[in-house]
């Protein structure tokens, strides 16, 4: 087998649950197959480039082998290379999350209660 349905190869290699996931995902633009967008059907082989946004950094990974049945983790690792540059914005992105301040720290008296939330209703309303 040298080639496979992307979806299928998505599903295979777990970068989703399930291939309606990897369906709706590919329509909704997320997913680039070298560089450009595509559809569930598109064929794709060993060498090429798979760009698959789920968060901020994409995860750039060249296809190592072709397999359309959903294996364990070990084998589904075998099937793609992440690039060094995806390797190094993923781990870079995860740094400055893990250095960002926590929004809540900012919030000194914590939620409205019921009062403060009355109060600032009043002033929306008074404005219309």
């Amino acid at each position: 087998m040298d080639k496979t349905r992307l979806d299928k190869w998505l599903w295979a290699a777990r970068f989703y649950k399930t291939r309606s996931l990897a369906v709706d995902e590919i329509n909704k633009g997320r997913v680039l197959v070298n560089g450009q967008t595509s559809k569930p059907a598109r064929d794709i082989q060993v060498g090429d480039e798979i760009s698959i946004t789920k968060q901020p950094p994409a995860t750039v990974v060249i296809v190592q082998a072709i397999s359309a049945v959903r294996g364990p983790a070990t084998v589904a690792r075998t099937l793609y290379n992440e690039t060094p540059e995806s390797i190094h914005a993923r781990e870079s992105a995860a740094e400055q999350r893990r250095l960002a301040p926590e929004p809540a720290l900012s919030i000194h008296a914590g939620r409205p209660t019921k009062r403060d939330r009355r109060s600032i209703d009043r002033l929306k309303h008074d404005d219309y």
